[in-house]
């Protein structure tokens, strides 16, 4: 796990040739709470601003980029590997699947305050590397950013900003369908192999994210090709293939269906504006 400020992220990033402002795809978790000013961000096709006292979750596989400089705002950012957290943790956390998919305000001064304290001791901690062994240090890490995020999600659930909680039907499907989702399109498929009936797996579905299994099962095909479209300079052909579509013209209506727009359009209106206002 690493901490940084604005500054440091934006220097790091320099440093290894990395554009923040242009589509980038995580491999890692990115926590990030703003202070002071305005952080105008793009995740997976969607803009959001996070302003001051706001947390903003950016998953391993999402794509984003920032939208406004990020000079312009004082925060912090929590980088993290997958696994680092247990998933008892992000379970108890209310940070399963599905995620949210937006950035969360807290809605009292006390909460927003706690959750500074905790962070204030996260980061406290973070940069105290040698004052305890180095297992030891790893630990009491790996514990602070487990309050904060147990804080922070008891906090999100508790202002009805998420649906009703998930079942195990829907975690074990959603798991699946990460795994298969470019191979298989069928959820009976997908039923057999979990050894539910398709009717169980939209009841869990509806009941979890208020789409039918087959809604969420298109949506995440769809996602992976907003994804790739944007991140990727692939042709439309090309995202066909990698996504197992027959041809690109079974892709093509596939991908109008979903977000009633071509391909090629999505990417040039996804695309358009990354000279950002105030940079």
């Amino acid at each position: 796990m690493e901490v940084w400020d604005f500054p440091r992220l934006a220097e790091r990033a320099v440093r290894h040739g990395v554009d923040l402002y242009q589509p980038l795809r995580a491999e890692f978790h990115h926590l990030i709470t703003v202070r002071s000013g305005w952080l105008r961000t793009w995740l997976d096709g969607a803009e959001h601003v996070v302003g001051p006292g706001a947390w903003l979750w950016i998953r391993p596989g999402q794509v984003y980029r920032f939208r406004s400089d990020i000079g312009g705002a004082e925060g912090t950012v929590l980088l993290f590997t997958p696994g680092f957290l247990d998933a008892a943790t992000l379970t108890a956390a209310h940070f399963d699947p599905p995620y949210p998919d937006h950035p969360f305000v807290p809605d009292r001064p006390e909460d927003m305050a706690a959750l500074q304290a905790t962070l204030g001791l996260l980061q406290d901690a973070y940069r105290r590397i040698g004052a305890l062994p180095l297992d030891s240090h790893i630990t009491l890490v790996r514990h602070l950013l487990a309050a904060l995020v147990l804080r922070l999600g008891h906090l999100q659930d508790r202002s009805h900003t998420r649906g009703q909680a998930a079942d195990d039907t829907f975690h074990r499907f959603h798991q699946v369908v990460e795994r298969d989702f470019a191979a298989a399109r069928r959820v009976e498929d997908y039923a057999a192999a979990l050894g539910y009936s398709a009717r169980t797996l939209t009841r869990a579905c509806l009941a979890a994210t208020g789409r039918t299994a087959k809604q969420y099962l298109d949506d995440r095909v769809a996602l992976e090709a907003k994804r790739l479209l944007v991140h990727t300079d692939l042709a439309p052909a090309q995202v066909a293939d990698r996504l197992g579509f027959t041809s690109a013209t079974v892709f093509t209506k596939f991908f109008r269906r979903c977000t009633g727009e071509t391909p090629s359009a999505f990417r040039v209106r996804a695309r358009t504006g990354q000279h950002l206002a105030g940079r």
